[in-house]
């Protein structure tokens, strides 16, 4: 006799069948688990021996032969260990194993018996509904669990609670769906004096989720300002925040609920490609994935190795990151918005005649050309952030607080969600940066005065075929702060001060000659 229990694995964000199969036969006492285990699973038969023995039940001196079906598909995780102990217990006769094979089950087992929390929780519960089973994971991620729809979830605290729950001793109760419900804090625009440049073009970035690069001095306020972008960006809807959710369970970053604070993600320098985009033994999502639907700052850009950067350009075209190594090949969704700040050389002060480098121009030549071109094209907006004089840092508070943006890119992302919410695409468009092709010309196409502006400004500006798109993605969100109207000469002049080229640059080009 072979019980079998219901299980899944992970192959980035699909979600794939696992049968657990499980044979006691005669023979010399064994415990074997085959289907190309990982080095986790393997190491369940002494968490799973042990969580028997809490319960005062022992392993029969038996040839045990556990195998996760398909065998040549390699199963990671300590998720294996609730459902191999299920199938052990159905093939003892302690659970009925019909009962069983209507759910699919996943938890890791501690020592005296209790669940702990596992990565995957919510979509193998999106997984299991589509199958029409039930699902079984730890008490703690019950709530999470829940949001799968119409699914039933037994979310047992230890594994005693559940053997008894199918005995018909004790009774589980169906957790409800939890949410994060708490008011996320977020610095206030208000704390910022002077700058005024940069806060309209953080404005711009929020409406319309465009990638922004701020360019300036230490301790000019570029790390300040984008740490208030969160705050300006509208809470996120139901089908962005199970989107969102999806990936950081896939992480285990959910804390037994979904939340509706969008990711800030903000790595160090030093973060290795497979951190930033991804990758690993077990091809974990990155940083790019993590911040999903959301913001990711990186700071003191040019410090990150280059071929970091450059693993970015895929992700910030299509939306996805894809993951290709030996044992696995997969795939994320990675459409999030860029903010990156920088100095424009190594010691910061190029433009200072203060305190002018006695480098230049080799350090802004050098410093740079750590960024290639095709990152900086794929950025629709660059501003320069001056350092703060003293007569601004005396100034009282400004009138206007995040509150007061928040509502403007309130208004102008609704107007977005409104444009495309009728547009068949593969992906959901939600603001004017997603927007590409026919539809962008379609939709951000700018009056006659500012198509002419336009045109010209491409030969003077030497603008690639993407820099143009960009600059009508940035005219299009300056028409919706503005109402919503077509899109003006006006729109398109100042999406054009967005992408000059980096200050410093040609100064120092001209001065290697």
């Amino acid at each position: 006799m072979v019980a079998r229990v219901n299980t899944v694995a992970f192959r980035g964000i699909d979600v794939l069948d696992v049968d657990v199969q499980v044979q006691m036969a005669a023979g010399l006492p064994a415990f074997t688990v085959v289907g190309l285990p990982d080095k986790a699973v393997a190491e369940s038969r002494e968490r799973v021996r042990a969580a028997l023995n809490a319960m005062g039940l022992a392993l029969p001196p038996k040839r045990i032969t556990v195998n996760l079906a398909p065998a040549d598909l390699l199963k990671e995780g300590s998720h294996f260990d609730l459902p191999i102990a299920l199938g052990l217990l159905a093939a003892m006769d302690v659970l009925p194993g019909d009962e069983i094979g209507d759910y699919t089950a996943l938890g890791e087992l501690a020592l005296d018996g209790a669940l702990a929390p596992v990565a995957g929780v919510l979509p193998a519960a999106v997984h299991a509904a589509g199958r029409g089973h039930g699902l079984i994971c730890p008490r703690a991620q019950g709530g999470e669990a829940a949001w799968a729809g119409d699914v039933a979830v037994l979310a047992p605290a230890t594994l005693l609670a559940l053997v008894n729950h199918f005995r018909g001793t004790q009774v589980l109760s169906p957790p409800e769906p939890a949410i994060d419900e708490r008011e996320p804090s977020y610095p206030d625009m208000r704390d910022i004096k002077g700058q005024e440049t940069a806060k309209r073009a953080l404005e711009i970035a929020a409406a319309g989720g465009h990638n922004l690069l701020m360019i300036g001095p230490p301790g000019a306020g570029k790390s300040m300002l984008a740490a208030r972008l969160p705050g300006l960006l509208p809470p996120m809807d139901a089908s962005e925040t199970l989107e969102v959710s999806m990936v950081h369970s896939l992480a285990g970053a959910l804390d037994g609920g979904l939340t509706r604070r969008r990711p800030f993600r903000d790595p160090h320098h030093s973060a290795s490609m497979p951190a930033l985009v991804g990758g690993g033994i077990r091809a974990r999502p990155g940083e790019v994935s993590l911040a999903h639907l959301g913001v990711l700052f990186l700071d003191e850009l040019p410090e990150f190795q280059r071929g970091v950067l450059e693993a970015l350009r895929q992700p910030l075209e299509t939306g996805r990151t894809s993951v290709a190594r030996v044992n696995a090949h997969v795939t994320y969704p990675s459409r999030f918005q860029l903010i990156a700040a920088m100095n424009p050389c190594r010691c910061g002060y190029l433009d200072d005649p203060a305190q002018a480098c006695t480098r230049v121009p080799k350090c802004a030549i050098e410093y740079q050309s750590k960024i290639s071109g095709p990152l900086f094209d794929r950025i629709d907006v660059h501003v320069e952030v001056p350092a703060v004089n003293a007569a601004d840092l005396n100034l009282p508070p400004p009138a206007e607080g995040s509150a007061d943006i928040a509502a403007r890119v309130a208004a102008a992302r609704d107007l977005q969600k409104r444009r495309y919410a009728s547009v068949p695409s593969p992906a959901p468009i939600r603001t004017n940066a997603e927007a590409d092709g026919t539809l962008l010309e379609d939709v951000a196409a700018p009056d006659d005065t500012g198509r002419r502006l336009l045109v010209e400004a491409v030969d003077r500006m030497r603008l690639s075929a993407r820099g143009y798109h960009r600059v009508l993605r940035v005219g299009r969100t300056l028409a919706d702060l503005d109402g919503g109207g077509p899109v003006r000469r006006i729109h398109i002049a100042e999406a054009l001060s967005y992408r000059r080229v980096v200050p410093g640059r040609s100064a120092a080009l001209m001065g290697a000659k």
